[in-house]
């Protein structure tokens, strides 16, 4: 093994160590009183589209444990914005107790492209809190430790700007089987071409919390790219010493097919291509295959290729910051 090999094996090993936690490790109260200390504020963001039957859970949840009845509220400001539900999410999420927001309602003059990545890139604009948690809102039996566990190294530790949660993953009831693309696609390029992100054990999770002070740094891309991407930029950023995971114990939630999981995973690819070379992709498409009546059927999908700029650089923003 050559030295450089040895010297980034033994800083994920001391990062491991010294920027891995549990929930526990922070009970509520202290999270309280430091955040009371501070002034900090925090923003609860959960994207949304079409999740009718699992968003008016996690809200009532956030606002039961996290906002309500408290002392000091951990969360100042709970969000969901739906991007063109056809059911009843925006319903259930504002009954529930959450401020709906529509995706195309934030910065109208821009067109909104289809993604995930558009949602929590313009949920900046949505928003005010100084920490910005984001949490995928088809999780099944939610607790709070999903967010006050994220949260928690923000407020306690100045150093600390990006903190992803970890958990089990559950896939017909085997332990640690859901998390498919992160294990054939994430988990490989990372290792790699970023090994310093070799320790995150949920890499392309969609519960982690942010200072807004680096999120609004970054660009974002669309799709399905935008966990793999903003944790590669803000290592470039801030550094590994300023990342962090923090384990929130069991992740339920819906499981996508095969066919969804291999655009989702080409779209991963095209982003870590991208931060590998800057380059242009040859065909920005997916062909994948389904048995018909007279044989397989091609069907043909763009991978994402847009990125929107860090939202620094927005001036609706950045008006409103200065205001």
């Amino acid at each position: 093994m050559n030295q450089g090999v040895q010297k980034v094996l033994e800083e994920v090993e001391r990062w491991l160590a010294d920027r891995s936690w549990s929930a526990a490790d922070r009970p509520l109260d202290q999270l309280l009183e430091r955040k009371r200390a501070a002034g900090t504020t925090v923003s609860v963001v959960l994207p949304a589209l079409d999740e009718e039957a699992t968003v008016g859970e996690i809200v009532e949840v956030i606002r039961r444990d996290l906002i309500d009845g408290l002392p000091v509220p951990l969360v100042d400001e709970l969000v969901v914005v739906d991007s063109g539900s056809t059911d009843r999410t925006a319903e259930v999420a504002a009954k529930a107790g959450a401020r709906v927001v529509h995706r195309d309602a934030i910065l109208p003059r821009l067109p909104a492209l289809p993604g995930k990545g558009e949602v929590l890139w313009r949920s900046l604009l949505a928003t005010s809190g100084e920490i910005v948690c984001f949490v995928d809102a088809d999780l099944r039996d939610f607790s709070a430790s999903f967010v006050s566990g994220i949260v928690g190294p923000l407020l306690t530790d100045p150093g600390v700007e990006f903190v992803k949660a970890m958990y089990d993953r559950p896939l017909s009831g085997a332990p640690g089987q859901g998390g498919r693309v992160t294990e054939l696609v994430a988990r490989p390029l990372l290792n790699l071409h970023w090994p310093q992100l070799a320790g995150f054990v949920q890499p392309l999770g969609g519960e982690y919390a942010v200072r807004r002070s680096l999120l609004e740094r970054l660009p974002f891309p669309v799709g399905y790219g935008v966990e793999l991407g903003l944790l590669v930029d803000a290592l470039h950023t801030v550094g590994l010493d300023a990342l962090a995971q923090v384990d929130v114990g069991v992740r339920l939630h819906r499981h996508q097919d095969g066919q969804a999981l291999g655009r989702m995973a080409a779209a991963i690819y095209r982003t870590a291509l991208l931060r590998q070379s800057r380059g242009h992709l040859v065909r920005p498409e997916l062909t994948q295959f389904e048995r018909g009546p007279d044989g397989f059927v091609p069907h043909t999908y763009p991978v994402d290729t847009e990125e929107r700029p860090p939202m620094a650089e927005i001036e609706e923003y950045a008006v409103r910051r200065v205001a």
